[in-house]
């Protein structure tokens, strides 16, 4: 029995989501399966993989072929570097100590590299907020300029208004006095 690793589909429309499964090849995509080895949800942002690594090592070793997409996942996860490792245990090209040590330092670098992308997208969203925030300041500070010469040219207007009607009285008065006579 040919048997693959692969992904199954659920979920709805625009919300799919996949268990990872080991099935026998001629089995249809979302029907029977061997074994669920774990899951795959790419609607998170980073994508969120649950996997359970011993079982998944198991059915690589054995010969269960993985899928383009699950290979990724593997190889993301570290499967197929710990079968190459054990590979080479095999061959006597090193010891198992050796093997877990090199495992350990790529999960470590790997783990480090993850932690710098997080690091660098949390200051760039810092960044981004705090230039947005700057911007507001200065279309606030356009604004309240504005509104401030709308203000005092209203005041002007005003105040000349206001200049005008006292010149109107005190000259009426004037020219009244006269006529008066």
């Amino acid at each position: 029995m040919a048997t693959k690793i692969r992904l199954q589909r659920h979920g709805h429309k625009d919300y799919a989501f996949y268990p990872i499964v080991i099935a026998d090849s001629r089995a249809p995509r979302d029907g029977r399966f061997i074994e669920r080895i774990g899951s795959y949800n790419p609607n998170t942002n980073p994508a969120t993989i649950s996997l359970n690594f011993e079982r998944a090592l198991y059915w690589v070793n054995v010969g269960a072929i993985p899928t383009d997409t699950v290979r990724n996942i593997l190889s993301r996860e570290g499967v197929m570097l710990m079968k190459h490792l054990q590979g080479g245990v095999k061959k006597g090209a090193f010891d198992q100590a050796e093997a877990e040590r090199r495992f350990n330092a790529w999960k470590a670098e790997k783990a480090a590299k993850l932690e710098n992308v997080k690091n660098a997208e949390r200051e760039a969203k810092k960044a981004n907020a705090k230039k947005a925030l700057e911007e507001e300041v200065k279309k606030n500070e356009a604004k309240a300029e504005a509104v401030a010469k709308k203000k005092a040219e209203i005041a002007a207007a005003k105040a000349a208004a206001e200049a005008e009607a006292a010149a109107e009285n005190t000259e009426a008065p004037a020219a009244e006095a006269p006529a008066a006579e």
